[in-house]
């Protein structure tokens, strides 16, 4: 979809839109909003904004609050990015798909044709033997049969059975856990079948690695800040909402008046506010169940990975990036994705930092100088909502004049940049038909 698509399609009413949270599903609703023609109120109870995905001040260093990974398919957010200002070329580093150890070994998808890419990769994946690469791909394309479809109620590990052990160890569960932070023995068959469609078998290019080079403010978060002062919304940082009161028609929020409101707060907040208003609604939002994310960071002065981004096994951390090849400014600094980390952050500081410096000692010792150590590690506990299988996600609609956006609405995606940035979307287009 254009910018231009964005803009009202002949004369329309001009209506007071608010959007409360500011994080990439809701700074998405309100530039749509705007493009749209609707007067906006952004309403943030922090001082920043950028929800989850932004830069966070951490034991007195700027950090972002994890290792965000965008991938080719992300299109929504690309194009948004785009209507900002933001030029992805200069912030975000394009590569093709490697999934590969500090030895080089592992899964690469070459450029071109997705189905053609995939096999291609598959088959000149040499730790893999020839049975298990052919089981593999006559196993996806039972899939591409099926419309990457199966039963809502199917956890991962169990559909995964019938797989080449290999593929399961370095590959699939690895993938669920990055892409829905929840253990392959919990997570959703369906979700990771869409994932895995968009991701692998869609447009070109759509498997490839965009890895942040800047900030994640930089990204999104500040231009679209920028851009909607530039565009006279109204930015309301570091204003709690208490309490939202039905008028006929809209809603108010303290003494302004709206015509239609966009939650895009987090779901136990969004569930406090709408409760008065729709209590099964806010039921479903309020009952779900998290995974953390932690990240570690590593001092590594010298240190040069074969590629920016490497894959681990066997421990806390999935991946690990070389942060100076993708911004000078951070040479000699690692960071450590630990994803689907429930069992770690239970585990204590001390056993996650021990296991740590272990996986790190035995699988990035060829590409790490002597002299490292471990500098610093931050949980995000709420990070995702757990993502498993049948789970009930309460819908955009939640009452008159009244709709939610965030990664956690009901959706075919798991918690992802991606899925904030289309639940924002929906929500306008939600709006728009409504005030035609």
């Amino acid at each position: 979809m254009s910018r231009d698509a964005w803009r009202m399609h002949g004369p329309g009413p001009r209506r007071r839109v608010a959007v409360v949270g500011a994080g990439w599903a809701g700074l998405t609703a309100a530039v749509r909003a705007v493009q749209a023609g609707h007067a906006v109120t952004l309403y943030e109870l922090s001082a920043s904004v950028g929800g989850r995905a932004r830069a966070v001040v951490h034991r007195g260093e700027v950090r972002d609050n994890g290792q965000h990974i965008l991938i080719g398919a992300y299109l929504r957010t690309l194009d948004l990015m785009k209507t900002v200002g933001v030029d992805a070329q200069r912030v975000l580093q394009r590569l093709p798909l490697a999934l590969v150890d500090a030895q080089g070994q592992g899964l690469r998808l070459p450029g071109g044709q997705a189905l053609l890419s995939f096999a291609r990769g598959v088959l000149t994946h040499h730790q893999w033997s020839w049975a298990d690469r052919a089981r593999f791909l006559l196993a996806t394309s039972g899939w591409l049969a099926d419309g990457f479809r199966c039963e809502p109620d199917r956890p991962v590990a169990e559909w995964a059975k019938g797989l080449p052990d290999s593929v399961c160890d370095t590959l699939l569960e690895p993938l669920c856990v990055a892409a829905l932070n929840t253990p392959a023995a919990q997570a959703s068959t369906a979700v990771l079948l869409r994932v895995l469609s968009d991701a692998l078998f869609s447009a070109p290019g759509s498997a490839d690695l965009l890895l942040p080079r800047s900030s994640l403010d930089e990204l999104l978060p500040r231009p679209a800040l920028r851009w909607l002062e530039r565009h006279s919304a109204q930015i309301r940082l570091g204003q709690r909402v208490d309490r939202l009161e039905p008028l006929d028609p809209g809603w108010a929020i303290g003494d302004d008046r709206h015509d239609a409101v966009i939650l895009a707060c987090p779901p136990r907040e969004a569930a406090r506010l709408v409760q008065p208003h729709a209590p099964a609604w806010a039921a479903l939002a309020a009952a779900f169940a998290y995974e953390p994310i932690i990240t570690a960071w590593l001092q590594a002065p010298e240190v040069r990975f074969p590629y920016p981004m490497l894959a681990l096994r066997g421990g806390p951390a999935q991946f690990a990036f070389d942060l100076g090849s993708l911004d000078t400014t951070r040479a000699g600094e690692v960071s450590l994705a630990c994803s689907g980390a429930a069992d770690w952050v239970d585990a204590g500081r001390e056993a996650l930092e021990t296991a740590l410096r272990a996986q790190v000692s035995e699988q990035l010792a060829p590409a790490l100088p002597k002299g490292w150590r471990l500098h610093d590690v931050m949980t995000e506990k709420r990070a995702t909502f757990r993502c498993t299988p049948g789970l009930l996600r309460p819908t955009q609609d939640v009452a008159p004049r009244l709709w939610a956006a965030g990664d956690y609405v009901s959706g075919p995606y798991p918690a992802t940049l991606e899925g904030a940035v289309r639940s924002g979307e929906s929500a306008v287009r939600l709006v728009t038909l409504l005030t035609r």
